[in-house]
C-alpha cells in the first residue's frame, strides 16, 4: 500500500509539473537590464544614437534575441531591456568590446548636443531571468 501511494504522489506530482510547461519558455533566456538618466530636452537624440550606435552592434552578437526600450516622462528615465539567449553568451561579450561601442555612442552624443559630457547616466545594470 505505501508503495502505491508513493508512485501515485510521483506521478501526480509529474503531470504538474508537465501542466506547468509554457510553449514559448525557452530555458536560459535572460534579460539585460538598464536604466539611464534621460532628460527630455535630450530624448530623441538619446533615442537616434541608440539606434545609430548599438542597434547594429548587438545585432551582430551572438545570442542576441532582441531589445525594447521605454522612456517615463516624469521621472526622465530610460529602460532598456535587451534579450540574450542564455547568460553564457551574453558575458562571453569582452568589456573591452563594450567600452568601445560606448565611448562611440557618447562621443555621437556629445557632438550631436554640442557637450563635453555624455548627459545620459547609468542609473542602474541588472539582469532578470525568465522565471517560466
Amino acid at each position: 500500500m505505501l508503495i502505491f501511494l508513493v508512485a501515485l504522489i510521483i506521478q501526480t506530482n509529474f503531470q504538474t509539473v508537465q501542466a506547468l510547461s509554457m510553449e514559448n519558455y525557452q530555458p536560459g533566456i535572460v534579460i539585460e537590464e538598464l536604466r539611464l538618466k534621460v532628460p527630455s530636452q535630450f530624448k530623441q537624440v538619446w533615442i537616434d544614437a541608440e539606434k545609430k550606435i548599438w542597434e547594429p552592434w548587438l545585432f551582430s552578437q551572438d545570442g542576441f534575441l532582441g531589445r525594447q526600450i521605454f522612456w517615463d516622462k516624469e521621472k526622465e528615465e530610460a529602460l532598456i531591456l535587451v534579450k540574450w539567449q542564455n547568460k553564457k553568451l551574453w558575458k562571453s561579450i569582452s568589456i573591452k568590446e563594450v567600452n568601445e561601442v560606448q565611448e562611440e555612442f557618447e562621443e555621437d552624443v556629445k557632438i550631436s548636443l554640442n557637450l563635453s559630457e555624455n548627459p545620459f547616466k547609468l542609473i542602474d545594470e541588472g539582469e532578470l531571468e525568465n522565471q517560466g
